[in-house]
């Protein structure tokens, strides 16, 4: 099978195209990617000893798609700016090039030269004021939801599933993508392309160069690694927000399973997290960086709440678990303990570029 993975350089890109190679060492791989973000350069090396072919190039620009002479049995859309902080700060130009431009041209590649196409989505399309309004409830260490009669519509005991309402405004980010999702489903229509949308929830691993604004959890266990300084932010500062933490190779589980029936869902979108199992505060993380790491540090509080914020995110995966037999089976626990022994490997590294 010839792969192509747009974002390929990236922390979910990179590590998918690993897994296929190791899955199957007979795939072509090829892996397309700006290397903007610090740390992804990183990875070409790793590339060229997997034999997985690295193409220097920007899905901003539609002539850097022609260096890709091949026509893909499968093309992975894992390229994006991925920051809910993006263009916050007043200049929009990356973002939107980025992940609106971007999309149109992978869109146009893939119609022409692709077989199936994967877009990697994020719950970031769900509204603001609606998650701001869960009927949520302040237990010791986390928010958890109120098992009120009835939940709001697309609130489950579960999370939140796909038809939780996307209409009031979700961040410029969250915007882009959601625009991407409804220009893919267009595409499908238009033009018979194969195409599943998978709204993920937080995905971490090893290999990610985290942020505040974006690969948090991973900078969280790297910040308990190198003893520096963290900050619980927002809803009072005491860190009981809670997320669901997705392992990219349950993502590539997923997607192994979604292959062989990309014809009868072709369009649809289908919520992917670590699901309530793999939920967890922000002051339940710090206990468990904490306990691998082996080390304690000191950790401030900031009560202001961004205005992007959300206090609870917990996705209900139940749709793509009943459709294609899935379940996320790497634990938080587990999460931290691969990130762990990455910073270990790569100590010199991870600590020059973070």
């Amino acid at each position: 099978m010839k792969i192509l993975i747009t974002g390929g350089a990236g922390f979910v890109g990179s590590s998918l195209a690993r897994l296929f190679k190791e899955n199957a060492p007979q795939n072509k791989i090829v892996v397309f990617d700006n290397l903007r973000r610090r740390g992804s350069e990183l990875n070409l090396p790793i590339f060229k000893k997997a034999g997985i072919e690295f193409v220097h190039g920007d899905i901003r620009s539609q002539s850097d798609f022609s260096a890709l002479a091949d026509s893909f049995d499968l093309f992975i859309e894992a390229s994006a700016e991925p920051s809910v902080l993006a263009g916050t700060g007043g200049d929009c130009n990356y973002l939107f090039d980025t992940n609106l431009r971007g999309t149109f041209n992978c869109l146009e590649f893939a119609r022409r030269q692709c077989e199936a196409m994967f877009f990697i989505s994020t719950s970031r399309v769900y509204s603001i004021p609606d998650l701001l309004a869960l009927p949520l409830v302040e237990q010791e260490t986390r928010l958890e939801i109120n098992d009120q009669n009835p939940l709001p519509h697309g609130l489950t005991a579960k999370g939140i599933n796909e038809e939780f309402n996307v209409a009031r405004y979700r961040s410029l980010y969250g915007a882009t993508k959601l625009a991407s999702e409804l220009l893919i489903q267009e595409y499908c229509a238009a033009f018979n392309l194969k195409a599943m949308i998978n709204r993920c929830g937080v995905i971490a691993g090893p290999g990610q160069w985290g942020k505040t604004d974006q690969g948090v959890f991973a900078l969280w266990v790297a910040n308990h690694f190198f003893k520096r300084k963290l900050r619980y932010t927002g809803f009072g500062g005491i860190g009981k927000q809670v997320r669901d933490l997705l392992h990219p190779a349950d993502l590539f589980s997923l997607i192994i399973k979604q292959l062989p029936v990309m014809a009868k869902y072709s369009g649809e979108v289908f919520n992917i997290g670590g699901g309530l199992a793999n939920s967890v505060s922000l002051l339940e993380y710090t206990g468990i960086c904490q306990e691998v790491t082996g080390n304690k540090i000191e950790i401030n509080s900031d009560p202001e709440t961004n205005k992007v914020d959300i206090p609870y995110y917990v996705s209900d995966c139940s749709r793509a678990q009943s459709v294609f037999g899935w379940q996320p089976e790497k634990s938080v626990w587990k999460m931290v303990g691969d990130i762990h022994l990455w910073l270990q490997e790569n100590r010199a590294q991870v600590e020059e570029i973070l």
